[in-house]
């Protein structure tokens, strides 16, 4: 009998035949990833590949040179920018409607509607760099044909039909259960635009999940302060967590070690991320993940992801248990774990490593 052949899935392949740097890991640094000369786009690039992605979202890095523009494209996969350095404009437009064009600079965010054509200009002199999170592994590897995902004619109007204030920023929020949420396709920068109140994470806190662009890829911006830290929770695969503010740590481990993992003798399986600004990471499906604050400043963390309220993904509900899983404790059929009810060996490391840095402890004492 032949042997069959047994390829890697057709994104895998596809990155690879486009030249550039492809990074893996737990978490990167997004100012300081090496790009390499990208030809069908026009500038410099990389693809980031993070341990927690799992097919379901990736990561590109792009460079505009100064006082250039990158090739046009279009795609029949989601796509949320963040710009990490320099400014620009985008031009965007369909078949038979007028070019609409908008500005951004370090810390927008926008997305790209779905097949839309587009092109990233460089209003500057200095080199311009964004981060992106697309879904293309799960759209390239459905239909395994790039001229296809690449070239198809179809308009979502539905989406983008050419709108002049397309681009603006919004001010429609509103509440969803446990969450606050921001209905805009522009945000012109995360590092301090205005977020929700919100204490279900942890003490201090705030969150404000954002709608963007009719996309099932959204996010979220949250904060929290100086010495205090997040409660534990798990959702599905395909996060990105940019951290924008302060620096710290962030511990992760599989659901199936439990709620103790070094009262279980398991501490040797936590992976630990330390972060600063400029920071992705991503956790893996279905693993406790917490976030430390160990700087002088609230820490402010951009999350794209699935877990859009108006174009929901069944896999990522299921992940949580339930919607909006991510807020309700473990007792009650949730994902996140209580303060109250974590291992205790994780309260005593983020409080003797805040002591080392002179870090006044904020956090609310136990019941």
């Amino acid at each position: 009998m032949a042997e069959m052949e047994n390829p890697a899935p057709f994104y895998e392949r596809w990155i690879k035949e486009q030249g550039v740097p492809v990074i893996e890991g737990y978490g990167v640094d997004v100012d300081d990833i090496k790009l390499g000369d990208w030809p069908r786009k026009g500038g410099r690039g990389a693809f980031v590949q993070l341990r927690g992605m799992e097919g379901a979202t990736a990561m590109e890095v792009v460079e505009i040179p100064g006082g250039k523009a990158l090739q046009p494209e279009k795609h029949l996969y989601e796509k949320v920018f963040y710009v990490v350095s320099g400014l620009g404009s985008t031009e965007i437009w369909q078949e038979g409607q007028a070019k609409r064009f908008f500005e951004w600079g370090a810390g927008s965010l926008f997305a790209v509607p779905l097949n839309s054509s587009y092109r990233l200009i460089n209003g500057g002199g200095q080199p311009a760099r964004l981060a992106a999170v697309t879904n293309a592994p799960m759209i390239m590897d459905m239909f395994h044909n790039a001229d296809f995902v690449f070239n198809c004619e179809y308009q979502f109007t539905d989406r983008y039909n050419g709108e002049e204030n397309y681009f603006e920023v919004s001010n429609k929020r509103y509440v969803i259960g446990r969450g606050n949420y921001w209905d805009t396709n522009f945000i012109a920068d995360v590092a301090t635009a205005s977020i929700d109140a919100h204490e279900y994470k942890g003490k201090g806190g705030s969150f404000t999940g954002f709608e963007i662009a009719g996309n099932s890829l959204v996010g979220h911006l949250v904060e929290w302060p100086v010495g205090m830290y997040h409660k534990a929770h798990y959702h599905g695969a395909g996060a990105v967590l940019l951290i924008l503010k302060s620096e710290g740590y962030t511990i992760m481990w599989p659901n199936e070690l439990g709620i103790h993992p070094y009262a279980s003798g398991h501490g040797d399986q936590v992976v630990r991320v330390d972060w600063k600004p400029g920071t992705a990471f991503g956790p893996p499906n279905g693993w406790f993940h917490q976030h430390f604050n160990l700087g002088e400043a609230p820490a402010r963390q951009l999350a794209l992801r699935y877990g859009s309220k108006r174009h929901k993904m069944a896999f990522y509900v299921a992940a949580q248990k339930r919607d909006g899983g991510v807020f309700i404790s473990v007792k009650e059929g949730g994902t996140l774990i209580e303060y109250e009810d974590e291992d205790p060996e994780i309260r005593r490391i983020f409080e003797a490593e805040i002591k080392k840095r002179g870090i006044p402890n904020k956090m609310p004492a136990l019941r």
